[in-house]
């Protein structure tokens, strides 16, 4: 036994090896169109993955992509109206992301189930409206948003120009992966044991002691913290930011990575974005049909409920007891004797 957990982490350890190796070739491997896709890739990972936090309390927010707005706005404002530096700008984006969900948490999670997922539709939309009207053209842009955005400083000892889409991407690849340990972290320690609970005996835990309000608060506020770091990436990468950017067509692409990717395990939502990512920037518009995206979108997803109802992350413990069996047929093959 010891002898197996001792291969197991050393196959782990050479695919997180080999993991690491194709992230940081990949770039080089595509061209300047891909980068930028691969970067907009690498920043929407983080968007789904932080929405899976949320979901592991049992509610589902129709105002991620909202939050990731509000990352984005906060953090062009910070830059180009106070004058902040655009690392610390993009911290302040999502700091107020964070303490505009905590804001939003006090009416939306006394409701539950259904009604919190129009809740949070209503208060999205708010927030849009916001965003768009006239008196606080000013301060907001209005309709067209705000342009201009300072970028990311480049490193010129390093000769680091981070306009340059393979940069940028080695920049989003590290804080999406800190991040990523983050929220894995969170997951595993009580705090996310306690999220699980409330999903699935939210009245048992309650009477135990859990106090399931703030939890969910906790749940709330982190995700949305995250969701907008994502959109402070995103805010600095592209240089203008816009309310339709961050409407709910933008919503129901984050719900369909996170449902045909599945929800219960950290790695599914990952598989869904790369997976319809790849499907969309290839596929499509290879075929030339890209136009075509949100029925084809809404076919996946109708399939992916009819015969895939746990997601794509329900075919990797197939696939390992295939190549288990695999081995194990060879091993007694081997056993036997020759006649």
């Amino acid at each position: 036994m010891p002898e197996r957990a001792a291969s197991t982490r050393l196959y782990w350890a050479i695919g997180a090896v080999l993991l690491a190796a194709g992230l940081i070739v990949l770039p080089h491997l595509l061209s300047f169109s891909q980068q930028e896709i691969l970067v907009l890739l690498t920043i929407n990972v983080l968007l789904v993955c932080s929405y899976r936090l949320l979901t592991l309390t049992g509610e589902w927010s129709l105002a991620h992509a909202v939050m990731m707005g509000v990352g984005a706005y906060g953090s062009a404002l910070a830059a180009k109206t106070l004058g902040l530096p655009v690392p610390l700008a993009m911290l302040v984006g999502a700091g107020v992301a964070g303490i505009v969900a905590f804001l939003l948490s006090f009416p939306l999670l006394r409701m539950k189930g259904f009604y919190f997922l129009i809740g949070s539709f209503a208060a999205g939309e708010i927030i849009r409206l916001v965003w768009k009207w006239s008196e606080l053209t000013w301060l907001f842009g209005g309709p067209k948003g705000i342009k201009l955005i300072p970028p990311f400083p480049d490193i010129p000892i390093l000769s680091i120009e981070f306009y340059d889409p393979a940069n940028y991407y080695y920049l989003c690849l590290v804080v999406v992966t800190l991040s990523l340990v983050i929220l894995y972290r969170i997951e595993h320690s009580r705090i996310g044991l306690t999220f699980h609970a409330i999903h699935w005996q939210d009245k048992l835990a309650q009477s135990v002691g859990v106090n399931t309000f703030r939890y969910r608060m906790l749940a709330f506020v982190v995700s949305a913290f995250f969701a907008g770091l994502a959109g402070a990436l995103y805010a600095h990468y592209v240089g203008t930011v816009n309310p339709s950017r961050f409407g709910v067509e933008e919503m129901v692409y984050i719900l369909i990575w996170a449902i045909v990717g599945g929800t219960a395990t950290f790695y599914g939502p990952i598989l869904g974005v790369v997976a319809l990512t790849v499907l969309n920037e290839v596929v499509l518009r290879a075929l030339n049909v890209d136009q075509m995206r949100p029925m084809l979108y809404g076919a996946i997803l109708i399939i992916s409920i009819l015969f895939l109802p746990n997601g794509l992350e329900s075919l990797v413990p197939k696939i390992k007891a295939w190549i288990a069996g695999r081995k194990q047929k060879r091993a007694v093959g081997k056993e036997q004797p020759a006649e």
